[in-house]
């Protein structure tokens, strides 16, 4: 399908980038077709958001936000816009569901990771929505069209506020308002004396206007300064979110081909020798963690290893391995020559052997972590471990097919898998998963113990679960959060938080100190 054309013939065209794929333009390729109904949008949302975010936390006000930014942005495009947004529409799904799980979860680990997560795909939207398709962008094309987005949309606020507002005719009017201002200064020291006099007449008129100016002018100018410069700034913003996404595109930007094939400078023999290597060495080790971690089972550490040695450090340098492994695999499909039939059936081989002992090296850095969590117990650091290793395998999976079945399509599948990814993580809720696993079974622990320490780090998300397994306990009244239901305003509504108050029944747990933590290796 051929993309719509975004420039009616005869209209001047906005200078090209010198790069077919991705460079910042020459000058700011700034076009806005209604300027003042796009001031008064980005004016709007501007203030919305300074309004709802400008909180101690932030709940539904976020989601609202974003809606609010794609309401206008629907409203200013029209239908020829939509038009061209629609093959790259689907981003609206995962756009929503990630900001709306910001009304959902309360654990600060998930909302900053669903906030920064849709960030960037609003920005990845805001490229896209005039033409182009996402799915043509390589792997470093995310980054650079999110870095784009943020540097273009730097150029629409001057632009807007000069085409959208006539600053002459206030100079012209200036004289008329200099007796005004004249007549305010005069009655201000008369306001001052009948103000004080009518006071002493009347005792209530006296407390009304001590009511009226029992303010700290420091915290008053102070407050109202941060909340303009808030709203300035959310301004600013949304202009150049805006104006981004409306804007009149270069003759050729990210996403609107197919990234080019790089120069093949590596040569298929050093290619092979380099595969072939790799995979002995890999093949000698999974040997061993075949046989060691799965086939016998393995349910203590190896011998010299404290259970945190073995798990800690090994996974963490597994992690390493498997790292350096996808991006060794990328950078050989793009660099290595393989002219011959024989030579790509060869190589297609060798990387995908490749694959395959490298996923058994992520099987054994899971493995280690289960081992350490049965005899610990689960935190938030090693939950988002288990969910990015799980990633890290569907990625290397796709890579693998990636090899044989359209390669350019590779960044497209990694990207996917890192959103759902984020969306699993919600639907997993951590902290709910380290109560429903708190009690651990092992003999390195007291039996029955709880690490209630632990617990009470914990958010929202883990009171339902609380009150499910430890209802009627003393581990409830030690691992509860002092501050059940602090006030909040409707903005800072959340699912999570409205449970908790729910399930406390408004009453304040009682704080009972926790048992010792037994010593941790």
């Amino acid at each position: 399908m051929n993309p719509v054309p975004t420039v009616s013939p005869g209209e001047p065209r906005a200078p090209s980038s010198p790069s077919p794929h991705f460079a910042f333009p020459a000058r700011p390729v700034a076009f806005i077709q209604a300027p003042r109904r796009m001031l008064g949008a980005t004016v709007a949302v501007g203030l919305l958001a300074q309004v709802l975010l400008d909180r101690a936390s932030w709940g539904v006000s976020f989601p609202l936000v974003i809606l609010a930014t794609l309401g206008a942005l629907v409203a200013l495009g029209g239908r020829e816009a939509w038009e061209r947004a629609r093959p790259n529409a689907w981003l609206l799904g995962p756009v929503l569901v990630i900001a709306g799980f910001v009304a959902v979860r309360d654990s600060p680990w998930l909302r900053t990771l669903n906030v920064l997560t849709a960030s960037w795909l609003m920005l990845l939207l805001m490229h896209f929505w005039g033409g182009g398709r996402v799915q043509r962008l390589g792997m470093g094309g995310y980054p650079l069209v999110v870095l784009s987005s943020v540097g273009r949309g730097l150029a629409y606020p001057r632009v807007l506020a000069g085409e959208a507002m006539d600053l002459v005719s206030p100079r012209k009017r200036m004289p008329l308002l200099m007796p005004v201002l004249r007549g305010l200064l005069f009655a201000l020291p008369v306001l001052m004396v009948f103000g004080l006099l009518l006071g002493g007449a009347d005792v209530a008129f006296a407390a009304a206007l001590e009511r009226m100016f029992d303010v700290d002018i420091g915290d008053f100018v102070a407050e109202s300064l941060r909340s303009v410069l808030g709203w300035l700034l959310c301004a600013v913003a949304a202009a150049g979110l805006l104006g981004h996404a409306l804007r009149r595109r270069s003759l050729s930007e990210a996403g609107d081909a197919e990234e080019a094939p790089s120069e093949r400078w590596l040569g298929f023999t050093e290619a092979l020798v380099l595969i072939l290597a790799v995979n002995a060495l890999f093949l000698a080790f999974a040997s061993f963690q075949v046989k060691y971690l799965f086939i016998q089972g393995a349910t203590s550490p190896a011998a010299g290893y404290t259970y945190s040695e073995y798990a800690r450090r090994g996974f963490f340098e597994l992690l390493a391995v498997t790292v350096m492994t996808l991006g060794l695999v990328m950078g050989l499909a793009r660099w290595a020559r393989r002219e011959s039939p024989t030579a790509r059936w060869l190589f297609l081989m060798g990387t995908s052997v490749m694959v395959l002992l490298t996923l058994v090296i992520v099987a054994s850095a899971m493995k280690r972590l289960v081992m350490y969590e049965d005899v610990f117990g689960y935190t938030r650091l090693r939950i988002f471990s288990h969910v990015f290793m799980v990633l890290l395998g569907v990625v290397l999976v796709w890579r693998g097919v990636t090899l044989w079945w359209r390669p350019e399509r590779f960044a497209m599948g990694a990207h996917v898998a890192a959103l759902v990814a984020v969306m699993g993580v919600n639907v997993i809720n951590p902290d709910a998963l380290i109560v429903r696993y708190s009690q651990v079974e092992s003999s390195q622990v007291p039996k029955g113990w709880v690490d209630t320490a632990l617990l009470r780090t914990l958010s929202a998300d883990a009171v339902p679960e609380l009150m499910r397994l430890y209802a009627g306990t003393p581990h409830l009244e030690s691992a509860l959060p002092v501050e059940a239901c602090p006030e909040m305003t409707w903005p800072e509504w959340n699912l999570s938080r409205a449970r908790a108050c729910a399930a406390f029944g408004g009453l304040l747990p009682v704080h009972v100190p926790s048992a010792p933590s037994p010593e941790r290796h």
